[in-house]
Order: structure tokens, then sequence, then C-alpha cells
């Protein structure tokens, strides 16, 4: 243990962003001025300086204050002084804890200069009132924090975006504040990488892609071009992190809309940041120049939730996690070793294991399966612009004829499910009387209240799912146009490709083989993406007819 003459002084200052806008005096020169000059004039030894640059005081997770007790906890420490206790913290527990507990129990004299607090002096009528001045501390904090949430929900329902980290791909705007402009050299790498996606590429392979390219990263990226940013650069410039990618791949910004209230903190002193449901976040569209389609980004979301398993070999198939059983409806397997050739490559259904499965031996070579969806991919392009009026109203009826089905028993779904909340509203008001009456014990108020708030959060899933699906269902027409769209935009494509593919097709469905002819018939059925089944053979007949 060193001497008391031989431990060093410490002197602490921290400034937080809303201290930083009352001006000088709470400034981190003004703190170590003051500090300095208390030290000398009192002739405390070995003084050095402990400063948290922009800090909340609600948190102790500060590097200057954690390095400062790591010096206290080796006994090094003998005073430490603060220009007031609201420099320390403001939160009044933790406060008191570390200067009543922490410190009294490493013999370390605490000193709040303004505050006239001295531990030294237990008995002083300044100390006694040190827990009222913590209380206001911790009081300012939690109001401060209050008007500040107030202003950016405010700012946030008016659609002004309230990140200050401006994604990759965008830089500020000089002629508007809160303006976001297109960083043509950025924005290009962002297209590329939800172009690889597109393609079928996973996370973790755009990540290896863009590191074996020499494409700087974000943060390296940012720091090249003066830009601030919150992270620090890597050592490596041209690594690029898994998540990363998923990042980009998930910022809904790229579509030219603004995202507020993506995520929300339990309280002042719970800082960590947690992922808000969709249905609690406002989005504004068309608020700046969009950089991926928003028919591209839905498409790569959808595709994010089908994750499928990578081959061992490393091997992959464009058609992995898009082939279906057209029996079972599982999903088939991609299935190859390092010994096989291109046409040995071949999906099996996952529900078939050598006959002890649920389902028979659904299986097609990927060469096979490859012919047969480009050939019919083909064809329905060609008609598509060869007789797009045709394909539009025979399109356009079937779709009609399907929707208002659907629609009919989702809206019967729907009345139902909204009839029950409100009948669940009234038992619960009816049992909650029983209860107050004594009709009802405690218990079994408890158990039955439980049971209705289970039931109405199950239904109100049900209710939001109901309304989502009748919306989709409604949209069906738009639906048609864009697919007829994308057809149009294929028809110099003189190879299936895995970005047609993906842009193009919801799902493919393998039949069990027909071998009733003595040869071996393999029947596909291709769902395509926005309209479903496309009765190409029938459309080809009425044109003829």
């Amino acid at each position: 243990m060193l001497r008391a003459t031989e431990k060093i002084t410490a002197l602490y200052c921290r400034l937080s962003q809303e201290d930083a806008n009352e001006g000088e005096s709470y400034s981190i020169s003004n703190q170590k001025n003051i500090l300095m000059k208390y030290a000398k004039e009192h002739r405390f030894p070995h003084p050095v300086f402990f400063v948290d640059d922009g800090y909340s005081g609600t948190s102790f997770d500060r590097p200057g204050f954690q390095n400062m007790l790591d010096e206290i906890e080796a006994g090094r420490v003998g005073v430490v002084i603060v220009k007031d206790l609201s420099r320390f913290g403001r939160n009044s527990a933790m406060t008191g804890m570390y200067i009543n507990i922490t410190f009294a129990k490493h013999e370390v004299r605490f000193i709040a200069i303004n505050d006239n607090f001295d531990t030294i002096d237990p008995n002083s009528v300044d100390n006694d009132f040190a827990g009222i001045k913590n209380w206001f501390n911790e009081f300012y904090a939690r109001d401060t924090s209050r008007k500040i949430r107030a202003v950016n929900k405010a700012k946030g329902e008016r659609g002004e975006p309230l990140t200050t980290n401006i994604p990759y791909g965008y830089k500020k705007d000089p002629d508007t504040p809160k303006g976001w402009l297109v960083d043509e050299e950025a924005s290009q790498v962002v297209k590329y990488i939800f172009t690889l996606c597109m393609e079928g590429r996973g996370p973790m392979q755009i990540a290896k892609a863009l590191t074996e390219e020499k494409v700087l990263n974000p943060t390296a990226y940012k720091h090249q071009q003066g830009r601030k940013t919150p992270n620090k650069e890597s050592a490596d410039p041209f690594h690029w992190s898994t998540n990363t990618v998923v990042n980009i791949l998930e910022r809904r910004e790229y579509t030219g809309c603004t995202v507020n209230f993506k995520t929300y903190t339990n309280s002042i002193w719970d800082k960590k940041q947690r992922d808000n449901p969709e249905e609690k976040q406002a989005v504004f569209y068309n608020t700046h120049p969009a950089i991926i389609e928003p028919e591209v980004f839905d498409k790569v979301q959808e595709m994010r939730q089908q994750r499928h398993r990578r081959t061992k070999t490393g091997k992959s198939s464009m058609f992995s996690g898009l082939v279906y059983c057209a029996d079972c409806g599982a999903k088939m397997r991609y299935c190859t070793t390092s010994y096989f050739e291109k046409r040995q490559d071949h999906f099996v259904c996952a529900n078939y294991r050598s006959n002890t499965g649920s389902c028979s031996a659904h299986f097609i070579r990927a060469v096979v399966l490859e012919e047969l969806v480009w050939m019919h991919m083909r064809e329905v392009i060609s008609y598509v612009t060869h007789y797009e009026a045709h394909f539009r109203s025979v399109m356009e009826e079937r779709l009609k004829l399907a929707t208002s089905e659907a629609i009919k028993v989702r809206r019967k779904k729907l009345v139902k499910a909204e009839k029950r909340l409100d009948e669940l509203d009234r038992l619960f008001i009816r049992l909650y009387e029983d209860n107050v009456g004594g009709k009802v014990s405690d218990e079994r108020f408890a158990m039955m209240s439980k049971t209705y708030e289970d039931e109405q959060a199950a239904l109100k899933n049900e209710v939001q799912a109901l309304r989502r699906e009748i919306e989709m269902q409604e949209r069906q027409t738009d639906d048609l146009e864009q697919f007829i769209q994308r057809a149009h935009k294929y028809t110099e494509l003189d190879e299936l490709t895995p970005y047609a593919l993906r842009e193009l097709v919801k799902g493919i469905y393998i039949e069990a083989p027909d071998k009733s002819s003595g040869k071996r018939r393999q029947g596909i059925r291709i769902a395509y993406d926005l309209i479903g089944f496309i009765p190409l053979s029938e459309l080809e007949k009425e044109e003829t007819a």
C-alpha cells in the first residue's frame, strides 16, 4: 500500500452533450482550471486528470471514471475532487454508493468544490444536504430526458430523419440540413451487395467476395472521405464483416424512405437499444433518392427468411430455397459431393428417407430442373410481351375470382375475431366487478384474467395478420402490372440468370415421376412472384383459337 503522500489526487471532469449546450461554465477546460487551482491552493499532491467528454451522468459506465475506479481499487488514489456533485453523476443511488461505500472502503477522500461537500467532515451541514442535491441532479437528468424524447418524437412523427449517422451509400445534401444525396461511388457497392443476394449468395459469401475484391468497408470509406462515423477504423480497411452486410441488406432507407423509431430504450438508466416492432415504427416514403427498388428490397427480405443450408463442398445452386415437393410441400434438398459431375447434382424431397420417410422419392437433377424452368420462363416472357392485352385480361379474371373468394373467407374470420375481442372486454369488466364485489376470489380472478389476456393477445395478432392478408389480396391488380413490367425487362435474356430467376419466380414444385409410359417423365409447376401459377397451355390455346 502506498503512503498517503505518494498517492495521486484524482481530478475528475465530465461533460455531456446536454451540459455542453449550457455554455462555457460546464466545459472541460473550465473544470480543469477550477480543479487544478483548488488542488494547488490546498496542497493536494500528484494531481492527475480523469476526463469523460460527451458522457451522460446517468450511467457510470464511462471510460474516464472506470480508469479512475481501477486506480482507487488498486490503492493508488488518496483524494477525488470534482467541480460539483452533478459532474460526478446524476444517478442518486449510484452516486451515494460510490461516495459512501466504495470510496470509504478504500479510504478515499471525496470533495465536490461548489457544493462544499467533503467526506473528511461527515458532520457538516452541507454533507447532510448532499443526498437532496443528488436527488435534484437526478431529477434534472430525468426532466432533460423527457424533453429530448418529446422533441425527438415530434421530429420523428413529422418525418425528419432521427438518425445522425447517414447510411453508407448516401451523403449530406449541402443545400438541405436534413437532406440526403446519393453517393455515387458507395451506392454502386450497395447495389452490388443486393445483386449478389438476389443471385442467391448469403451475407457471409457476400462479405468474403467484397474482401477479396478489395472494396473499402463503410467505416474506412467514410474516414477516407473525411466524414464523421461512430465506428473505429479496423486494421484492414478492406475487411467486410457479415454483420455489416446484414445491416445494409436490412436498411429500408435504401428504397428512398425515412424510417423512424426503429429502436427504443427502457429508461435513462438502461441505455441498451432494443428493436421496435414494425407496427410501432414510422415510415415516410419518397423522402430522398432511392438506391434500391422497393420490389428488390422486399424480395431480398423474403429470401433472407428462407435461408438454406450450405453444402459441405461449398457448391451452391441458384434454385436452393425455391424448390418444393408438389405432394407434401416440403423443401427439396440440394445434394452434391466433391465427386459429382455437374449433371449428377440433384434435389430430393426432405421428407424422403430411403422409403422410411413420409413422402415418395421426388427427385430431379439440377441440370434438368434448369432446362425445364428456363424453357417455361422463356415461353412466359415471350407470351407476355407478344400478347400482353390477352394475358392481362385472362389473369385479371383468374386473380379476381381467386381474390374475391379469399377476401370473403378472410373478412368472415376478421369479423368473428373482432366480435370475440369485444366480448372479451365485456367479460373482463364483469369479472373485475365480481372480484370487487366478493363473488370471485382473487386467485380465480388472477387465473381467469390471465386466460382472457392470453386469448386477447392471440386474437389481436390474428386480426393484424388477417388485415395484412386482405390488403395483399386487394393489391393483386397492381401486382399483375408489376409482373408484366418485370417480364418486359427480360425480353432480351438469352440464358437463365440467378437474378432473373429470383425476381420472377416464387417457388418451383416438383411432381412425382411418371413411369407409366415406360420412360421416366418429370413434371414441374412454377409459381411466379406476385401472380402465382400461370396456365400457359390454356392461354396459348385461347390465343390460337
